[in-house]
C-alpha cells in the first residue's frame, strides 16, 4: 500500500478527512516528499508554502470512484457537489463551480461542469495516475479565479518516455454491491526509440444505486451511470525532454435524479415567483403530468479531446526549461426527457473550446528561481431547447504570469503574479458585449524552523472575473429547481486570504494543523429572491463575503503495525450585510473523525469512523440538514506472479447503512449518499 502524500495548506490547524487525510505515513517514520507538477516550479509537496494534497500509487488505485468529486471528498477541506452518481465536482474550503480550477495534467477541463452541478466533469478518474489538490487562492499559475484551489489529474495519455522493456500497462476490474455496479480499464505503452506509443480504455456500468435505511425508497431513480472512454497518444522521445499528441473520447449516459416538472408553470413578476394555484385540484395535475413524462430525464454526454503536450530542457540560454500544454475539446450533451415511452432531447448543449499555456523557468538570477508564462483560452459555448436558459456566448481569456522563489538558510520565500483579461461576446439582442480585466499577486514563505517542523504562510489578493452565466443567465432551469437570473453588471471579485500551515513530517508523531481567513469584496453568489416549495427565484448579485476555516490531522505510530490519525474540517462563510451577516448556500458541515491503519508484510488496511455535523448555518430559504456517522473499512493485498505485481482490494463503505444527505447538493433530498456498499478490485500491472 502506498501512501497517500498530503501537505498542508499554508494555514494552521488541518483534520482532514475520510480514507486519506491531511498527513499519511510511509513506510517509516518520514514522509517521502513527491513533485507536485501544477506548482510552477515543479516543487518537492514537503517544500509548498500552499496546501496541498496528492494522491499516488496503490492509495490513487483505491480511492478512485466514478466522480471527480467522490474521489476527493475524503480529502482535507473537501466535499462533492452530489449530483446522484453520474456528476459531481469537488468543492474545496465551500467554494465550487468557477472557483475551482480543473486540469488536466495542467491543462483546464474544458467541458460544461462550471455551467451547472449537474453536468459530469469529462475526466475519468479510474484512469488517472495522480491527483494534486492545491488548496486556496495562490496557484497563479492557472488563474485568479481559483479562489478554492487548483486539482491537477496527472495520466499517461501522452507517453514522457519509452518503456525500459518496451512495453508496460496494467489491467484493473472492480465490482460494487450498492448499484450492482462493474467497471474495466486497461492502459498500455510501448514503443522503442524515441517513439512512444499509448492506448487506454474504460467500461463502467453502474444501475441505480442504493440508499441507508429509513428512505422513502430502496434505490434513487435515475441514479445510474454508464460510461466508455478511450484515448491513443504517440510522443517523440529525446534525450532533452519530449513532444506528443493525445486524443480522448468519453461517452456518459447517467440519469437527472429529482429533474421535476412540478414547477415547470413558474416564472417571475419582478422579483417574486408566480406558481399559478396549488389546491389538490392542481396536485393531481402536477401528479398527472410526472406520469405523462414517465421516466426520470437523462444525460448523453460526448466529449472529444486532443491534448498536445511538450517539455524541452536548456531550450535557449538564461532557460533550464520550456513547457507546453495545449489543449481542444469538442464538448456536447443532451439532456433527453421521457414520455410516454419516447425520448426526446429537452436541452441540448455545446461547447467547442481550446486552451493552451507556455512556460519558461528561468535560471537562477541573484539566488531568485522562476517560472514566466502566457496562457489563452476560448470558449464557444451554445444551449439550445426547453431550458436553454444562458445565451450562445464566445469566451476569449488571455494572462502572462510569473512565479519566483529564493531561499535563505532556513527559509523560502515565493511571490507570484499574474494578470489576465477576458472578452465575451454574447448572440443576443438585449445583452451587450463584456470586458474584463483581473491581477492578482501572492506572498509565501516557508521557515523550516526544527528538523522535520515547517511553519507556512501564504498572503493572497487575488481576483476572479464574472462568467457568462453569471452575467447572462435568464431562464428555467428544472435540475437545480431555479429560475435563474443573470446581471450583466457584475464586475471584479477580490479575494485577499492568509493561510497559516504548522507541520510535523517524520518521527511518531506526525500531523498537519492549517487555519484560513478569506475576505472577498464582492463576492459574486446566486441571491433568492423568492421561493415557492422547492423552486426558487435567483439572481446573481455582489456583496462582500468571509471564508474562516480549519482543516487537518494528527497522526502517531502506535507500534510497528497500527497507526491511528485523528482528522477533521470546518469552513464558516457567511455574506456580510449592513442588516447582518447571512449564511451562504450549501456550505459543508464540520467532519471529524479518528482513522487506525495497520501495515503487515504485503497486507494493508484501515478502518475510519467519523462524524459529520449537521448544519444549520444555512441561507434564506435553505433547509437544515442532520448529521450523520460513516464506518468505512478497507483491506489490500499485493504479491507477484513470477515479475508481474499484482493487489486485490476489498472496500465497505458506510458499513452501518446511515441514511445520509450531502449538504453540499441542490438534490440532497432527491438523492441521499449511497447506503451500505461493499467494493473489491483488481490490479495486474506488466
Amino acid at each position: 500500500m502506498s501512501r497517500l502524500q498530503t501537505v498542508p495548506t499554508p494555514l494552521m490547524l488541518s483534520l482532514a478527512l475520510a480514507f486519506g487525510s491531511a498527513v499519511a505515513y510511509a513506510d517509516d517514520t518520514a514522509l517521502a516528499p513527491v513533485t507536485v507538477s501544477a506548482s510552477a516550479l515543479a516543487l518537492g509537496s514537503d517544500q509548498m508554502s500552499t496546501p496541498v494534497s496528492v494522491l499516488a500509487g496503490d492509495e490513487v488505485v483505491r480511492r478512485r470512484a466514478a466522480t471527480l468529486g467522490e474521489t476527493l471528498a475524503g480529502e482535507p477541506g473537501i466535499a462533492a457537489s452530489h449530483f446522484g452518481a453520474g456528476a459531481s465536482r469537488p468543492i474545496i474550503r465551500g467554494m465550487d463551480g468557477p472557483r475551482v480550477k480543473l486540469l488536466s495534467d495542467g491543462s483546464e477541463i474544458m467541458d460544461a461542469s462550471t455551467i451547472s452541478p449537474d453536468h459530469a466533469v469529462a475526466l475519468e478518474p479510474m484512469l488517472s495516475e495522480q491527483i494534486e489538490v492545491l488548496r486556496g487562492p495562490s496557484a497563479l499559475a492557472y488563474g485568479g479565479g481559483a479562489l478554492g484551489g487548483v486539482v491537477n489529474v496527472l495520466d499517461k495519455r501522452v507517453p514522457t518516455a519509452v518503456p525500459e522493456r518496451g512495453v508496460e500497462g496494467s489491467v484493473e476490474l472492480r465490482a460494487d454491491s450498492v448499484a450492482n455496479g462493474v467497471a474495466g480499464a486497461f492502459e498500455v505503452t510501448a514503443g522503442s526509440g524515441n517513439l512512444a506509443f499509448h492506448a487506454e480504455g474504460l467500461k463502467r456500468d453502474a444501475r441505480d444505486y442504493r440508499v441507508g435505511s429509513g428512505w422513502d425508497h430502496s434505490r434513487v431513480d435515475g441514479s445510474y451511470n454508464q460510461t466508455e472512454t478511450g484515448s491513443l497518444g504517440m510522443s517523440w522521445v529525446g534525450a532533452r525532454g519530449y513532444l506528443g499528441l493525445a486524443y480522448t473520447r468519453q461517452q456518459n449516459e447517467y440519469g437527472l435524479p429529482g429533474h421535476s416538472h412540478e414547477y415547470e408553470a413558474c416564472h417571475p413578476h419582478g422579483n417574486h415567483l408566480h406558481c399559478g394555484h396549488h389546491g389538490a385540484e392542481d396536485e393531481h395535475d402536477h401528479d398527472h403530468e410526472h406520469d405523462e413524462h414517465g421516466g426520470t430525464p437523462y444525460v448523453k454526454l460526448d466529449s472529444e479531446r486532443w491534448d498536445l503536450r511538450g517539455e524541452l530542457l536548456e531550450p535557449f540560454a538564461g532557460f533550464t526549461r520550456a513547457r507546453l500544454r495545449a489543449s481542444y475539446t469538442d464538448y456536447g450533451h443532451d439532456e433527453i426527457e421521457r414520455a410516454e415511452g419516447i425520448d426526446s432531447v429537452g436541452t441540448r448543449f455545446r461547447s467547442k473550446a481550446s486552451d493552451a499555456r507556455v512556460e519558461l523557468e528561468h535560471a537562477p538570477l541573484g539566488g531568485w528561481r522562476g517560472v514566466l508564462g502566457l496562457q489563452t483560452g476560448r470558449r464557444d459555448f451554445r444551449a439550445d431547447g426547453d431550458e436553454a436558459y444562458v445565451p450562445p456566448t464566445v469566451t476569449t481569456r488571455h494572462a502572462a504570469f510569473l512565479t519566483e522563489e529564493y531561499t535563505l538558510s532556513d527559509w523560502r520565500f515565493e511571490a507570484g503574479l499574474r494578470h489576465e483579461w477576458q472578452d465575451i461576446d454574447v448572440d443576443s439582442s438585449t445583452q451587450r458585449d463584456r470586458s474584463h480585466r483581473g491581477n492578482s499577486v501572492s506572498l509565501g514563505a516557508v521557515w523550516n524552523f526544527a528538523p522535520q517542523y515547517s511553519l507556512g504562510m501564504t498572503l493572497s489578493r487575488t481576483q476572479r472575473l464574472p462568467t457568462a452565466e453569471e452575467l447572462y443567465a435568464r431562464g428555467l432551469h428544472m435540475a437545480t429547481s431555479t429560475w435563474e437570473r443573470g446581471n450583466p453588471k457584475l464586475k471584479a471579485e477580490t479575494a485577499n486570504n492568509v493561510d497559516l500551515t504548522l507541520r510535523k513530517l517524520a518521527g511518531p508523531t506526525t500531523f498537519s494543523v492549517s487555519v484560513f481567513h478569506n475576505r472577498i469584496d464582492d463576492y459574486i453568489h446566486a441571491r433568492t429572491l423568492d421561493a415557492h416549495e422547492d423552486f426558487q427565484l435567483i439572481e446573481y448579485a455582489q456583496r462582500d463575503a468571509r471564508f474562516t476555516g480549519i482543516e487537518g490531522a494528527i497522526r502517531q505510530q502506535l507500534d510497528a503495525t497500527f497507526g491511528l490519525t485523528l482528522f477533521g474540517d470546518y469552513v464558516r462563510a457567511r455574506l456580510e450585510a449592513g442588516d447582518g451577516d447571512r449564511n451562504l448556500p450549501r456550505i459543508p458541515a464540520h467532519r471529524v473523525g479518528l482513522r487506525l491503519d495497520a501495515k503487515w508484510n504485503a497486507w494493508r488496511a484501515e478502518a475510519e469512523v467519523y462524524r459529520v455535523g449537521r448544519q444549520d448555518d444555512v441561507a434564506e430559504f435553505e433547509r437544515e440538514t442532520p448529521g450523520y456517522n460513516m464506518v468505512n473499512v478497507g483491506l489490500s493485498y499485493s504479491g507477484r506472479y513470477n515479475t508481474t505485481p499484482w493487489q486485490i482490494y476489498v472496500k465497505g463503505n458506510n458499513l452501518g447503512n446511515q441514511l445520509a444527505y450531502a449538504h453540499t447538493s441542490f438534490i440532497k433530498n432527491a438523492a441521499p449518499l449511497e447506503g451500505r456498499n461493499l467494493a473489491v478490485g483488481v490490479r495486474l500491472e506488466f
